[in-house]
Formats: C-alpha cells, structure tokens, sequence
C-alpha cells in the first residue's frame, strides 16, 4: 500500500471552511481515481493545520491519482493555505482500518534514519514496538509511513477519543524512545489532531 499526504497550514479563521470542503468533496473525488483504498482528514484548529492521507493499492495508482486530482486540491485549499506540503509513501506496516471519527485524536510521530537502517526498523515497530502501543487503552489503529530512498518517515496512531490520547502520552513515549534507541532513529516532531474522517478499505 502507499499513502499521499498533504500537509497545509494557514489562518487558523479560515481553517473549518476549508476542513468542510475537503470532508465533503475529497472522499467522493478520490474514491473515482482507480486503485483508492481510503482517505483520512485531520485538523488542529487552533493553530490552523489540515492533514490529510489517501491510500493506494499501487505506487503507479497513487502518481496517476495525483495528476488527475492535484488541480482540484490547490482549488480547495487556496482560501486557507499559506503553506501546501505533498509527500508520498510506502506504507511499510499498519493494522487493520478502524471505525474512529470525529472526536477521535490523531499522533503523528515524525523521524529520520540512514536508509540502511530502514528495514531494522520496521522489523523493530512491527515485533516490539506496535504490540506495545496496541495494550494501550483507547488504541484504534497505527500506520508507520517510509520514505526509505530520503530515509524519513512517521508513525501515525489514533486513539478512541482525545481523553484517551492524551492518556497515552507517557506510554507511547516510552515505546517510541525505545525504538529510536534500538533503530537509530532521530525523532524529528511530535504532534496531535483531531480527526475528521477516517475511511479505509
């Protein structure tokens, strides 16, 4: 599987109109393109951030889908982005899709390795540090995203509701430290949304 991410910031003011288009027209554009397998939407509204994940079967059905679909997503996000991010990734381990939604809390881990280090580390979130991160009350679903030829990446997990997420502050830290330690991993930032939509096949 990979995964396209878009990452805006902008006004904060301006930050839900922007949030309601792309929760009302993202899915339905997105689900048309061959090879969709899903879509998210996250937001800090306070500091006026949107992130957003499409799915893909394919590496070719994720490019294809960014021709057809990229003029469309500049038209959305104009109003609000003073700043547009576009990333894409292999989706390197994840767990089965979950059925979080709005009131749901969104972690984003980010981090870099030396690409010879890639497969250590997925080896290591997958036995070790994945299980850890499940046990923890609220856990919904996590996805690790690679970009093994830049050697960066994150580790998204998403929890019940934000009293859960912010529970699981300590826990997930300390699996987190013990997987950079063990992988070598330089943990670039750490940072908490709102969901909004979350659709996976």
């Amino acid at each position: 599987m990979y995964v396209r991410t878009i990452y805006a910031i902008g006004d904060p003011a301006k930050v839900d109109a922007c949030v309601d288009a792309l929760r009302e027209e993202a899915p339905g554009a997105l689900a048309g393109q061959p090879g969709y397998r899903g879509f998210a939407l996250f937001t800090d509204r306070e500091l006026g951030k949107v992130l957003t994940g499409s799915w893909w079967e394919s590496e070719q059905a994720l490019r294809n889908s960014d021709e057809q679909l990229k003029e469309r997503r500049a038209t959305m996000l104009a109003p609000f982005a003073n700043t547009v991010t576009v990333d894409n990734w292999e989706a390197a381990v994840f767990t089965p899709p979950a059925q979080a939604g709005p009131g749901a809390g969104f972690r984003l881990t980010r981090f870099e390795i030396d690409p010879s280090g890639a497969d250590l580390l997925v080896e290591t979130f997958r036995s070790t540090t994945l299980p850890k991160v499940q046990a923890i009350a609220g856990f919904e679903t996590a996805a690790m995203l690679l970009d093994r030829a830049r050697g960066r990446g994150s580790v998204g997990v998403i929890y019940a509701d934000r009293a859960a997420l912010a529970a699981s502050r300590g826990a997930q830290s300390a699996a987190r430290g013990e997987a950079a330690t063990r992988a070598g991993v330089s943990i670039r930032s750490v940072e908490e949304f709102e969901v909004v939509t979350l659709e996976r096949r």
